[in-house]
């Protein structure tokens, strides 16, 4: 439904149907840039500024998330470097302090991401970035002499007991837990064009897949450190690590920008162009500026929201799982620790290859659910063979497209905002589920573990194709009722403010396929 123009009416009283939406209704809220002459851009040059504004912020939120996924991660990989036997990780308390980071985690995603339209996304991202990189390495004087008498004996890379690195995880949860939605929702309703979200968002993921890769490949090296300063290797991993979370905060603190209107590395015409770009792309008379207690309700209710959440959790089961346990499952196979580390390389490798080249495609070809199927086929033929034999993959494919689908089938920013974060908060509790199902009596085959993973992406194959049913069965009603009313010359009439508020359920959206 996007169309370029350069000059927008300034009439904002007459009703108008749903074939008359003019793309460029001018409104009051428009005042800050000048929308009277938005520039006129061939698909090449919206393509070279699309390249401008990812060559900004995508390498600075993608490193961002590396290091938050290897600060939430590593502790698989401490956990094959003493952390076990000198905290006395006994029975299931190692799962217990999985699971305390990935409550909060899921308690704090939706009010963060409203949160998000509050503070400036320059400021919030960065300095949550910067809280738990300190919560995994207390930033001090004392640090760089090894902290013998550190500042907290609470943080993660000095705990001694089994309490405090629960208290740490719950807090490392807590601030961890706006930045992936957060940066979802900035990337694809903020700074970015939302016709690409699929690629952006699969960018963006790719790096929790290559930090899965560098996790493996830093607690290799790190481990040799063990001993060093009185410390042991599994402290260290938890030092290195979040020290370097604190630097690349430091310097996103300078990198980032807030929304198109504000940003400067652009030209007013550019920002005029992403800002109206950003405004009409998913709706045809622009989506609403203020928030209202009915965009809540509006996601609550929306049927299609809950459909996809069991989606969601198909493929969060299974991601979690590995994620945290790959080095304890191939340790468990005879390797010894600094191999099984290395061995957790490979599979992080062929997931972030085939994570680029589904989101290309599907951006590509305007289509979501076949790359989603093709994931989901994936991890059922891994997973069964994880059953019978060493593990060879990880659940990560599919992933964007899931996320960016939802996000492209709802209108109104701030209902796509809370259905995205809803979403998102709701799916990622059953990585409690996956903190669960991989025991200690297990070893070394987690035959429970992985029949549970399993299950999972069976209710992903069932959800499927019912989603992609009533999407074509909506789309077709609207194309025939369009159509006849064409053909006897009808125009339902409805104001601006009408569609707006119906969103994706006006009679001119089409839902993403």
């Amino acid at each position: 439904m996007t169309c370029v123009v350069n000059t927008i009416p300034a009439d904002h009283t007459k009703p108008i149907s749903s074939e008359d939406n003019q793309c460029g209704e001018e409104r009051p809220e428009d005042s800050v840039l000048d929308f009277k002459n938005v520039p006129v851009l061939t698909p090449e040059q919206e393509k070279k500024l699309w390249r401008k504004i990812d060559l900004r912020i995508m390498p600075i939120l993608s490193l961002m998330y590396l290091l938050a996924f290897l600060d939430r991660s590593n502790i698989g990989n401490a956990r094959l470097e003493g952390i076990m036997t000198q905290l006395d990780l006994t029975g299931d308390r190692f799962n217990i302090a999985l699971i305390m980071f990935i409550i909060p985690y899921c308690l704090f995603e939706c009010p963060a991401n409203l949160v998000l339209k509050v503070f400036r996304p320059s400021r919030w991202l960065p300095g949550i970035n910067l809280v738990w990189g300190w919560l995994c390495a207390p930033f001090s004087p004392d640090t760089l002499i090894l902290l013998k008498k550190p500042i907290s004996r609470t943080l993660m890379a000095f705990v001694k007991t089994y309490p405090q690195l629960v208290g740490v995880r719950i807090c490392l949860g807590i601030t961890e837990a706006g930045l992936f939605p957060g940066v979802v929702y900035y990337l694809t309703f903020g700074i970015r064009d939302t016709c690409y979200n699929t690629e952006v968002i699969g960018l963006f993921f790719g790096a929790a897949t290559v930090a899965g890769a560098f996790s493996g490949l830093l607690a290799f090296g790190i481990g040799y450190m063990g001993g060093i300063g009185g410390l042991e290797a599994w402290s260290w991993i938890f030092m290195l690590e979040g020290l370097l979370t604190i630097v690349v905060a430091i310097i996103a603190f300078f990198v980032l920008v807030d929304f198109p209107s504000t940003a400067k590395f652009l030209t007013q015409e550019e920002r005029a162009f992403v800002v109206w770009k950003k405004k009409y792309d998913n709706s045809s008379v622009g989506e609403d500026e203020r928030f209202m207690t009915r965009h809540v309700w509006a996601a609550l209710r929306d049927w299609q929201i809950w459909l996809h959440i069991f989606m969601y959790i198909s493929i969060v089961v299974p991601l979690y799982g590995i994620t945290l346990f790959l080095p304890t499952i191939i340790n468990s196979f005879g390797y010894n620790v600094p191999v099984s580390q290395l061995l957790t390389v490979p599979p992080y490798v062929a997931a972030t290859l085939a994570l680029l080249v589904f989101a290309h495609y599907s951006d590509k070809l305007k289509m979501r659910y076949p790359f989603i199927l093709v994931g989901y086929t994936m991890c059922l033929i891994g997973f069964s063979i994880n059953i019978s034999a060493a593990p060879v993959g990880v659940n990560y494919a599919a992933f964007p497209g899931v996320i960016s689908w939802l996000g492209n089938n709802l209108s109104g920013q701030y209902k796509r905002g809370v259905g995205m974060a809803f979403e998102m908060s709701i799916g990622n509790f059953s990585g409690i589920i996956a903190a669960s199902i991989y025991r200690l009596q297990d070893e070394p085959r987690f035959i429970l573990g992985h029949a549970v993973e399993l299950m999972f992406i069976g209710i992903g194959l069932i959800f499927l194709p019912i989603l992609v049913f009533i999407y074509k069965r909506i789309n077709a009603q609207r194309d025939a009722a369009e159509h006849l009313a064409t053909e006897r010359g009808e125009k339902v009439q409805y104001s601006i403010q009408e569609l707006r508020e119906l969103g994706d359920r006006a009679p001119d959206f089409r839902y993403t396929i």
